[in-house]
């Protein structure tokens, strides 16, 4: 890449602001092709610090199907939420994030946020319970979405968090799938693909229509 300025001040600001770009790849929860992972602690190393993984499945499709877009289709939907799982399984706790610019200092990564996004999962099928005698997978949409609702209501945002700083599992799984390349060919109505490697002749050519087919 050349700026067309070699001055100081140039790489500067070139730098930092690679340093900026860098420190939200590293906090912002998803993985992208490009990704280079800094030094972290494996929990797996150490049995007393095993952590549990997964989520009641049924459950968690029926919070998917409620707050994913419908057009997203079945395939879709369940296609998100294995990332999502896959994603939060692999999640490593209190890692050392990558250096930022402009400081020295060694910050963390935030704790593992699963078990609370298990205990809420369990939480809805006892509201499920106590509300229509049923579990909330056996609800129908409308009644799983207005139990979602009440659960949330006092959730007041102009955007969604970051899938790590999600207090409720259904935002976080929401913001998982909104922050990742699928959503933003569904928005843009073409398979931009960001935040994944392409190649420079790629960078050039129009981007392929969601259907498939040349542009």
């Amino acid at each position: 890449m050349s700026t067309g300025d070699s001055s100081p001040t140039a790489r500067r600001t070139f730098l930092k602001t690679a340093g900026v770009l860098a420190i939200g790849a590293a906090t912002a929860g998803t993985a992208t092709g490009c990704d280079v992972k800094g030094p972290s602690v494996n929990t797996a190393d150490d049995p007393g610090l095993e952590r549990v993984r997964g989520f009641d499945r049924p459950t968690l499709d029926a919070v998917a199907t409620a707050v994913l877009p419908e057009s997203l289709g079945a395939a879709g939907i369940r296609g998100a939420t294995d990332r999502f799982i896959a994603w939060a399984d692999g999640y490593d706790p209190v890692a050392e994030e990558m250096h930022g610019y402009g400081y020295s200092d060694v910050r963390y990564l935030p704790a593992d946020p699963a078990p609370a996004w298990r205990a809420q999962l369990q939480a809805l099928d006892l509201l499920a319970q106590k509300a229509a005698r049923t579990t909330f997978a056996q609800l129908p949409l409308e009644g799983r979405r207005e139990l979602l609702s009440a659960v949330l209501r006092n959730e007041r945002s102009e955007r969604l968090p970051a899938p790590l700083s999600a207090r409720h599992v259904a935002l976080a799984l929401l913001s998982h799938w909104s922050s990742g390349p699928d959503a933003w060919n569904l928005a843009l109505g073409a398979q931009v693909n960001p935040m994944t490697c392409r190649t420079l002749a790629d960078a050039v050519k129009r981007p392929l229509p969601l259907a498939g087919g040349a542009a």
